[in-house]
């Protein structure tokens, strides 16, 4: 179990805020296979100040749903206030994070995201902001650094817990590196023994050896998992089962891929209506088809594919393919 806070969660396996990804089906289609704590899309606090229709409709959940985390993304603390009177009005939230990891140019720019990694004193004092205006616990996420030259997790992570926050999240790579090279899980173990709150790390965990592998090298408290579920809603059930017992996954026939892709489907189309499901589901057609045979043709067609039905008709070919070709 996790803990952070006042909050217990049951289980350490944690599902990332990804932008224009994190949505309600695919957080469902996520706990429908063992996923028991979910992060909504990192949302920007000037735009839930403005009331931004498209950022408020990101704040949508149901009752299942829960518990429920929310990632936010500035660097003013006038902002950051009103967003958190914002998220009051809502009150469904369990946990809020606040993004100092965010790579993206276009963010690192405005002074946010990873660039706060580069005045860690400043992301303190926003981070003070959060606490004593936040009702539920506040986490950050960091990376290892800004760049090679600037390696200064432990330091930031320091300042960051002196601001009062429960928890932090860590991804092992510097804002330099992107998701590109391989992941540092000295500096993960460097925070995580000189912090006296959980550190939650990130950073290819694609599998469940790989999860294991998080757990061994950094002796965190518990994994962010974030590409390793695109397509791919099994992996919490799977890692739990090889934590407990070392049990290998087996592959995913074709019938359990088929299916899982129409129920995600569903719950795109109802939730976003049909026309946007559809054009949102296209990249979930990639992600659930990755390491299938010959399936350059199908995506092309789910690609081009305009209606729910148009979708399902490609989705059901995946049953008429040799068996050889489905299994991965």
């Amino acid at each position: 179990m996790l803990k952070i806070g006042n909050v217990t969660f049951p289980s350490p396996y944690i599902l990332a805020p990804l932008s224009g990804i994190s949505d309600l089906p695919f957080r469902m289609i996520n706990r429908s296979f063992g996923c028991k704590f979910a992060f909504s899309e990192m949302i920007s606090c000037r735009a839930l100040v403005s009331r931004n229709k498209k950022t408020l409709d990101m704040l949508s959940t149901i009752p299942s749903d829960r518990p429920l985390g929310i990632q936010l993304l500035g660097n003013d603390t006038e902002f950051i206030r009103g967003a958190l009177e914002v998220l009051s009005e809502y009150d469904i939230f369990d946990i809020i994070d606040f993004n100092a990891a965010c790579p993206v140019s276009k963010v690192t720019n405005r002074g946010e995201g990873a660039s706060l990694l580069k005045e860690p004193r400043r992301l303190s004092e926003l981070l003070k902001v959060l606490v004593e205006n936040s009702r539920v616990p506040v986490t950050v996420k960091i990376r290892s650094g800004w760049d090679e030259a600037c390696i200064n997790a432990r330091d930031a992570a320091l300042y960051a817990q002196d601001s009062g926050i429960k928890g932090l999240f860590i991804h092992g790579r510097t804002r330099e590196q992107g998701y590109k090279g391989g992941v540092d899980y000295q500096v993960i173990r460097k925070v995580k023994e000189a912090l006296a709150i959980p550190v939650i790390a990130s950073g290819d965990v694609l599998s469940p050896q790989l999860i294991k592998k998080m757990f061994d090298e950094t002796g965190c408290d518990g994994v962010v998992i974030a590409r390793g579920a695109l397509g791919n809603p099994w992996i919490f059930k799977d890692a739990e089962k090889f934590m407990r017992s070392g049990t290998i996954p087996q592959r995913r026939c074709r019938d359990e891929i088929v299916n899982t892709m129409l129920t995600h489907l569903n719950l795109c189309s109802d939730y976003h209506g049909e026309t946007i499901g559809i054009k949102l589901f296209r990249k979930f057609f990639v992600w659930y088809t990755k390491g299938l045979r010959d399936i350059k043709p199908l995506r092309e067609k789910a690609f081009h594919a305009k209606t729910k039905d148009q979708m399902i008709e490609t989705i059901n070919e995946l049953k008429a393919a040799k068996e050889d070709v489905l299994v991965r």
